[in-house]
């Protein structure tokens, strides 16, 4: 089992999105392994949660989750046909806890329209709060960077966030649209505008999403994303 001291070394030992996002961890508290192919990455504070990141053969999946995947509040994460695979493997049970959505893309995306970065998160908290009020970005929460934006008449309507973004995997969250203007594209608008900034800054552009929401992992899949199921595994009692 060998020891992966920077983000670097993480890049280099896989080419998978999710780990590599993840690999931010190693500048604040965080630490990786590489073993028989898979790679773990432990992250203690990332988007709210304490998570070990997997991804890799299963084999050397289960042997990092063995090594490394117990303690208070850890959040082992990985695609679910893997994990699976990896509970049929580990000498004491394992069950899964919540599965959702990792979306992401490449390449390139134009610019659309009247959608801007905002000089300041004026009027982002009450359009989370009508719009999206479980949303995992909010204004001055620590690792959100900045907020995007569609005004009409003066109000803000529609909005994300860049949020949680690794060296090389730029992540967006917090995307809401007023109740009041839906089913006008808006949400598309602004989510084009923040990957297509996040794609000529980071190369890949990545996002979380509840797995039942279909509506949202359809307009995903219009700009390009593609969907895998993502899941947390917890030591059955």
């Amino acid at each position: 089992m060998r020891r992966l001291r920077t983000a670097a070394c993480v890049q280099d030992a896989s080419d998978d999105p999710l780990v590599r996002w993840a690999a931010q961890a190693l500048s604040a508290g965080g630490a990786a392994w590489e073993h028989n192919g898979a790679v773990a990455v432990h992250a203690p504070h990332l988007t709210r949660r304490r998570r070990l990141v997997l991804s890799g053969p299963p084999e050397g999946v289960a042997s990092l989750l063995a090594a490394h995947g117990r303690g208070v509040e850890l959040r082992p994460l990985m695609e679910r046909p893997l994990a699976l695979q990896v509970t049929e493997l580990m000498p004491s049970p394992w069950v899964e806890d919540k599965p959702f959505g990792w979306m992401d893309r490449s390449g390139t995306l134009d610019l659309p329209p009247e959608a801007c970065w905002l000089r300041t998160p004026d009027g982002v908290d009450p359009l989370l709060r009508a719009a999206n009020p479980d949303s995992w970005a909010w204004p001055g929460e620590k690792g959100v960077r900045r907020w995007a934006g569609v005004h009409e008449d003066g109000a803000l309507v529609a909005t994300a966030a860049e949020a949680w973004s690794s060296a090389d995997v730029g992540f967006m969250m917090g995307v809401a649209v007023h109740p009041d203007h839906t089913g006008r594209g808006l949400g598309h608008r602004v989510c084009q505008f923040v990957t297509s900034s996040l794609l000529s800054l980071y190369g890949t552009c990545a996002l979380f999403v509840e797995n039942y929401n279909t509506a949202a992992i359809a307009l995903y899949r219009k700009l390009g994303y593609a969907y895998r199921d993502i899941t947390t595994l917890l030591p059955a009692l």
